[in-house]
Order: structure tokens, then sequence, then C-alpha cells
């Protein structure tokens, strides 16, 4: 008789243990529910709970239960009517004051709360929501780093006292023109510097020395790579000032950002925030000089801009820049005598240079530039300045004269209420590091995930049983210790989920059906070398011993193979792939611990103890 150590009874135990536990918050479902946060950001109190609380009794609607997750307040409803009016009411008593996300809770007891445990998340094919992929402009961000390095290299020239007629960008490279007999090697520590990503060529033009600056490859891929990261940084900020909770936001291949955001029915909104790049510069008015006479003439004075404001009347502006939106630290809208405003709060460096310049120009005035580019459909004319498919609007949305000292906080008027929201989303978030345009939507209704939900439920039974069925009917009492295996299967794959969190999908379901397929298949494998020992006239419990040890090799090297493909797919694969892939590669682990440790522990339970044992009923 061959018994297998204790540990390995324990070790099952305490992981079924654990499995159940962490899969237990599935089982309560979930319920319409809303998160409230400060807009401020910071950790919403006990004050703010009863506040909250006080609007909806106030407004006589029900909730079940509120508490805290992490700086958040979740607050249950029983019905989505009742959440949607939660929302609303609270928007009204507050507005500006906190962000209002509709949400899904689950039903789970507090006491799973407090330990941390919480359900699968699910994916916007089950929960609903919409789906965005968004193209980078990269030739944008290349076309920036150019525009700064030519901006750095006129400002070292005048610096170092090093003449030359022209610096400007031309396609991929920097041209720097230098006036005859100007120092070439000055001119080239000034431009190349210490920087090997900066390549430079020399050529002769009509006597004079021209530089050309490019950019080498790895440069380029880095700015690249960084223009994505700093996208990606700002859509999430975006996606939390709208106030949408579990978002998913991730590059996919080399230009292309995914966005994800369960819940939301109504993408308008969300396009124009998170596609928006609009932003603000703050300029000087050139009262030296006559705007209509530069418009006439078409001949605009050296160091200003010519400007249109929203009523269609010219403005010239300074070229110098005061502050701009990027420099904005935090920005709130609200109202200033009765007019739509932006109360901003400039950083450190913008507030100096703000308070330097209302100081020396008490007085005079300064103007507020709205700016913003957006791709251009075939046919549709741009009212801006336009490059290739792209138009960048810029327009003069306030003029006021400066008449006391100001620093780092002030206000933004001018503006429609609507614009004024939004442009204060927008100055919070952060601007874009380059523009990007949408090239893939999808909305998924409630009602189609639920079906979604159904649909994969259904096959997920209907696969269960058939497996059970075969299992009981071809193998007996061994069918059943098989069953309840796979049964432990499925409770571990969800523990695993959940604790990971990663989000279940359509896909998703599917691999979990291929999972119990894997994993009744180790188990056949085991049974029918326990059946062959038998046939060869091997007593039942070295049957079961060796039924075990030979059947081994062979369940690794089909689950070993199986999980290679599961990892490629979650590496190269994207959206409802990469779901599959993820419960695929997680069934793959809890399919040999089941099937290895699992079968072998029950089995030996039921006969491994049995002195007498004459046949195995498998």
């Amino acid at each position: 008789m061959y018994q297998i150590p204790a540990w390995r009874y324990w070790l099952v135990g305490i992981v079924l243990a654990a499995g159940l536990l962490l899969a237990l918050p599935n089982i309560f479902g979930e319920e319409p529910a809303i998160q409230v946060s400060r807009q401020d950001r910071g950790a919403m109190g006990s004050e703010g709970e009863q506040r909250i609380l006080g609007v909806l009794q106030a407004n006589q609607i029900p909730y079940n239960t509120s508490y805290f997750e992490d700086d958040r307040l979740v607050v249950r409803f029983t019905s989505v009517d009742d959440q949607i009016r939660a929302r609303d009411a609270i928007s009204d008593a507050a507005p500006g004051e906190y962000i209002v996300a509709l949400t899904s809770a689950s039903r789970s007891p507090r006491w799973l709360r407090v330990i941390g445990l919480k359900p699968m998340a699910l994916g916007l094919d089950l929960r609903g929501g919409v789906h965005f992929m968004y193209e980078v402009d990269m030739a944008a961000a290349i076309e920036q780093t150019l525009q700064r390095l030519a901006q750095d290299v006129r400002t070292q020239l005048r610096k170092e006292r090093i003449q030359y007629q022209a610096v400007t960008v031309r396609g991929e490279s920097v041209e720097v023109l230098l006036r005859p007999g100007a120092s070439v090697d000055a001119a080239r520590r000034v431009i190349q510097g210490d920087d090997p990503t900066i390549i430079l060529t020399e050529s002769q033009i009509d006597g004079a020395t021209q530089l050309v600056a490019t950019l080498s490859p790895e440069r380029i891929k880095q700015r690249q790579d960084l223009a994505i990261e700093q996208n990606v940084t700002t859509l999430r900020n975006r996606i939390d000032e709208l106030g949408v909770s579990e978002p998913i936001v991730a590059r996919q291949g080399l230009d292309r950002i995914v966005v994800q955001l369960p819940g939301v029915q109504d993408p308008n909104q969300a396009i124009r925030v998170l596609g928006a790049t609009a932003t603000v510069e703050f300029r000087l008015v050139d009262e030296a000089n006559n705007p209509y006479e530069a418009q006439q003439t078409k001949r605009v004075p050296v160091g200003s801009k010519l400007y249109m404001t929203r009523e269609g009347a010219p403005v010239l502006l300074k070229r110098e820049i005061i502050a701009s939106g990027d420099q904005l630290t935090d920005a709130i809208s609200g109202w200033s005598e009765g007019r739509p405003a932006v109360h901003v709060t400039l950083d450190s460096r913008a507030g100096q240079a703000m308070l330097k310049t209302t100081t020396e120009n008490l007085g005079r005035r300064m103007a507020v530039v709205y700016k913003e580019t957006k791709r251009l459909e075939e046919g549709e004319r741009c009212n801006g300045i336009r490059s290739g498919n792209q138009c960048t609007v810029e327009e003069v949305i306030s003029v006021a004269t400066i008449q006391g000292v100001f620093s780092n906080r002030f206000q933004i008027t001018g503006l429609m209420a609507s614009e004024a929201n939004e442009l204060a989303l927008l100055l919070r978030a952060g601007s874009l590091a380059t523009p990007i345009f949408l090239v893939e939507q999808r909305t998924v209704g409630p009602t189609l995930g639920q079906d979604n939900i159904k649909a994969g439920m259904m096959a997920l039974a209907i696969g269960a049983v058939l497996t059970f069925a075969f299992l009981a009917v071809y193998y007996r009492t061994f069918g059943m210790v098989a069953n309840v295996v796979l049964i432990c299967n499925v409770i571990l794959l969800v523990a695993l989920m959940s604790l990971l969190q990663a989000a279940l999908t359509l896909p998703g379901i599917a691999g979990i059906v291929l999972t119990i397929g894997m994993a009744a298949d180790a188990n056949i494998l085991i049974y029918e070398r326990m059946r062959e020992e038998l046939r060869n006239g091997n007593s039942p419990h070295a049957a079961i011993q060796a039924g075990f040890d030979k059947a081994f090799s062979a369940i690794a090297d089909a689950n070993i193979t199986t999980l290679i493909a599961g990892i490629a797919l979650f590496a190269f694969g994207t959206g409802p792939i990469k779901g599959f892939a993820v419960t695929l590669v997680l069934g793959i682990f809890t399919s040999l611990f089941t099937a290895i440790m699992c079968s072998r522990v029950f089995i030996d339970a039921i006969w491994g103890r049995r002195r007498h044992l004459k046949t195995l009923p498998v």
C-alpha cells in the first residue's frame, strides 16, 4: 500500500480554502452605484460622506449602503434610476466640487471589503461602454523637437555672439546658415554640444557655411516613445476628470492608444475631452502699432503676430509668451461678475514671469489666446492655420488691462459656460504632447453586455455538464472525482482572476470553457494509464501510483506547449485575443495543480488507504 506524504494534504487544503475565499465575492453579484471623489483630488472624509448622504436624503433618493474605497466614497443603489438621480442631485447641490462617476459595486458583505477582496473585473463586452482607438501624430512629435532645437540654437548663437543669417526647420532637419567669417567650430559646439544624437553635416552656399542638424534614429524613436507615454498619462488624467471608473488606457503598436471606458453610453463628451488639444497662451498686446493697418497691408511688425478676436476684430500681440497652458498647476471653472470664468494657478516659474510682466506693464493690455488643433475631414475647410490635414485655430478670447500686480493666481474670462468647464478640465489634466486622432469607435450597450454574459455562461454551463456527464458515465466513480477536480479548477481560476483583477471578457469565458476541457484531458490521461496498469495485472495501489507517475510527462508537455502559445497571444495580441490569453495562461496553472495535486489527494484519501483493495472503479 502506497500513501502520499501528509504535506500534500495540507497544501491542497490551504490552496482550496484560499481559492474559495478569493472567489467568494463573485457569488454576490453587483448593483448600481456611484463613486464620489473631490474635485481637488483630496480624500473624502466623514464630513464629505455626511454631506453626500444628506443630499440624497433631501432629494428622497433611497440608497442601500455607503463606504470608502481608497479616497472615494461609494454609494450603492437598488435601481439605475436612483443611481442617475443621485448623480444629478449631487452635481446640482455642489457644482464643480465633486466628481461623480456611475459604476457597479459588488454586493459582497463588509468583512470581505475590509480584507480587500473584490470580484472579477468585467471587460467592455460584458459590462458595456465605449471603445476608442487613437492614432498619435508622430510627425508632429518630431517637428516639435526640431522647433525646440531651432529655438535653443538661436538663443545660444546670440549668447555666444556667433553671427548667422537664418535658423530654419526644413523637413526633418534644422538648417543653420552662418554669416561669412563666423566661426564654424564654435557654431558646431553650440549646435551639437555633448549630444551624440544630433548629426551635423556641412555645406557651402554662396560663400557662406551651412550646418544641417538631423536627429539620429535612436533619438527619433526615443521622442516618439515619449510622446506616446505623455499622451497616455494625459488621457488617464482627463478620464479621471470625467469621472469614469475602472478605465483602460494602453499603448497599442507603434503609434496607437486604446481607451476603454466601461459604463459610458454617451461617447460624445468623452470624444470632445479626450481628443481635444485646446490650450491657452498669455501675451502682451502690441499697442505701438495699428492692427487694422497690419491686417490690410499684410505687413506685421517684427516681434508681433496678428490675431483675431471672437468678434472678428484684429489685434496685434507680442510673440513672446508670458505663460502657457502646460505651466498651469490648477484650473477651476466658476463665475466672475456674472460671467463664466476659469480660475487658474500657475507654477512657480510662470508665476514669476507673470509677476515681472504685470509689474513692468501696469495700465497696458494683456490677451489670452485660445488654441485648438484638429484633423480635417475630406473637403472640410480650415478657419485657422492649415498644415497637411491638420487645422490649428488661434483666437483671442480675452483682452484686459493690467490694473494690478499679480503672479500665479488669476482668472480667464470671455468664454461660454460649457467652454469654461471643458477648458478648466483640459488645463487641469494637462495638454497632449502631440495631437491624437480618433480612428476607431465602438459602443457596447449594457443590454448587449448582459446578453453576452448570459450567452457565455450558457456555453460554459453546457460545456461543463456534457464534460461531467461523459466522465461520470465512462470512468464511473473515478469520473465523479474528476468532476470535483474540475469544479476546484474553475474555483481556483476565478480566484486568481479576482486576486489579479484581470478583466473577464467574452473570449475569456471561451478560455474558461477550454480550460475545463484541458483539465478533463489531464485526468483522462491519468485514468487511462491506471486502466492500462490494471490490464497488465498490477495491483490497484500500484496502478494508482503508476498512473500518476507515467501520465505526468505527457500532461506537462501538453500544457507547456499550450502555455507558450498563450504567452505569445498575450504578448502580441490585442483586445479580445489578450482576454482569451489571460484566462488560458491562468487556466493552465490551475489545471496542472488540480490534475496532479488535487486528484492525487482525493484518490489517495478514498482508495489509497484501503488495505484490501482488489479493484478500482475506473
